[in-house]
């Protein structure tokens, strides 16, 4: 993917137009969770060290063209300025004649914050008034939020054909990952794809069976994929409407020579709470109140066995209902092994979305996969194959 960096930008002097993630969880008007605002900061020193004066863009909440206080972007300010280790100024708009005189005010280097974009209807409507608005304000644009890069809104999308535009580095190390895992990746690639429902992701499943060499499939989905083979899930979470559906994409695996590799035995129980009673099964030898809750040993060591013949592993969604323990197991051990073979080069692993970021964090080895990504829906897409609209506006 040929797109345009820093690197290639004049910023001495420059009104840098940023757009960032700050849609940072909230308690109690407090930030709890600061790891967006942490993945904005080296653009933010790269572009401080050029000369540039940064601007920052970002959405808070749904507020759907409405002013509402509890979705002000204020609240970042403060903890933004001790990251930055300098002042971060606060416009009380992100258009008009607050931002202007925020601007205005600034020197080289100087940081700004511009309240919350959603706050106006233009946005989310990627209305060409709204984005001449956003632009006037700025000499060049970089998209540095890859978690928004999905939605065609003015600030991710209409902005950039408006003013010269690069990506931030986030952004850039996103993509590079990217295109690492299912781009160009060096082969035999592997898939881990879980989660409870298969209605959620029929176009990532339809997609990477073209695309991969080999694709795991876990969690409640691989329910109705056993249940599409005739195997008796009992009490299990199972879509037994999309049964033909599964059947579809196991034939559409093998017309592409994917093997898909779907769970050989199961952790059971009866009720889906933290200790329960949980018992090992072969396929078929659940009893009626039982419920699947976890990928079994065996198929653990065979997923484990089929990452050590792979050089490239993408994932999205864990094994089994990895909240509550003992029904972590699975995806921690599998994590495990994944984290064990990108630190030792062996593996390009590249993981992505809300639950997945959750199970490795709580397996302890996010830090040792090539790149995890945070960007949930955008992640998503984009192993679907889709083409995200904040993205495909940086390309050369």
């Amino acid at each position: 993917m040929a797109f345009r960096t820093l690197d290639q930008a004049n910023l001495k002097g420059q009104r840098a137009l940023v757009r960032v993630d700050f849609n940072v969880p909230m308690q109690d008007g407090a930030i709890s969770d600061d790891t967006r605002l942490k993945a904005a900061l080296p653009t933010i020193a790269k572009l401080r060290a050029g000369g540039a004066k940064v601007i920052l863009l970002a959405h808070f909440d749904r507020p759907k063209g409405k002013r509402i206080p509890s979705m002000s972007l204020a609240p970042v300010v403060g903890p933004l300025s001790a990251l930055i280790g300098a002042p971060a100024a606060f416009a009380e708009d992100c258009v008009g004649p607050a931002a202007e005189t925020a601007i205005a005010a600034m020197k080289d280097g100087d940081v700004l914050l511009l309240e919350n974009v959603r706050y106006h209807a233009g946005e989310e409507k990627n209305d060409p008034a709204f984005a001449k608005a956003l632009a006037a304000n700025g000499d060049l644009y970089v998209n540095d939020a890859f978690s928004a890069a999905h939605r065609a809104h003015a600030s991710t999308e209409g902005l950039a054909h408006l003013l010269p535009a690069y990506a931030g580095e986030a952004m850039r190390r996103e993509l590079d990952a990217l295109e690492l895992a299912l781009g160009k990746p060096e082969r035999p690639v592997i898939g881990i794809v879980g989660g409870s429902k298969v209605s959620s992701k029929l176009d990532l499943l339809s997609h990477l069976v073209t695309k991969l060499d080999k694709l795991a499939i876990g969690g409640g989905m691989a329910n109705t994929f056993l249940f599409a083979q005739g195997w008796d899930v009992a009490a299990s979470y199972c879509e037994k409407d999309l049964a033909e559906t599964a059947r579809g994409i196991i034939a559409e695996a093998g017309r592409n020579h994917c093997e898909l590799l779907l769970p050989i035995d199961i952790v059971v129980a009866e009720r889906m709470e933290p200790g329960a009673p949980a018992r090992v099964r072969g396929l078929g030898e659940l009893d009626e109140h039982e419920r699947i809750l976890d990928a079994g040993p065996e198929t653990v060591k065979r997923l484990n066995s089929a990452m050590d013949t792979c050089k490239t592993l993408v994932w999205n969604g864990p094994l089994g209902v990895f909240e509550i323990p003992p029904f972590d197991a699975g995806t921690v051990a599998a994590a495990r092994h994944a984290a064990s073979l990108a630190k030792s080069g062996k593996l390009v692993a590249v993981a992505g979305g809300g639950d997945t970021v959750s199970a490795l964090n709580a397996a302890g080895v996010a830090q040792d996969f090539t790149f995890v990504s945070t960007a949930g829906g955008a992640f998503l897409e984009w192993m679907e194959g889709k083409t995200l609209p904040g993205v495909q506006a940086l390309m050369l």
